[in-house]
């Protein structure tokens, strides 16, 4: 299964997996928004042999059969919240 990955151009680290290239139509309005204008990084193929980074591929597809498309928020840095001593 092919998918298109864009990155947000409003928050870091969060990228949008969906089905079609520029079709964005299965989106809610609400994720649109904060998502912001969406910067079209790539197609993967998610049946392929190469796997995401910091998604499952197996996940990311079952999640774009269901809903339509699979929003990878960014991580947490741990150490931000570190105090030192």
């Amino acid at each position: 299964m092919l998918c298109a990955i864009y990155k947000s151009k409003k928050k870091e680290g969060m990228y949008l997996y969906i089905a079609k290239r520029d079709d964005f139509s299965d989106l809610p309005s609400a994720l649109r928004e904060a998502f912001g204008t969406p910067a079209f990084v790539m197609l993967f193929n998610l049946a392929g042999q190469k796997t995401l980074i910091n998604a499952d591929n197996q996940e990311v597809m079952e999640q774009i059969k269901q809903n339509g498309f699979y929003l990878q928020m960014p991580s947490q840095d741990d150490w931000l919240f570190t105090i030192e001593k």
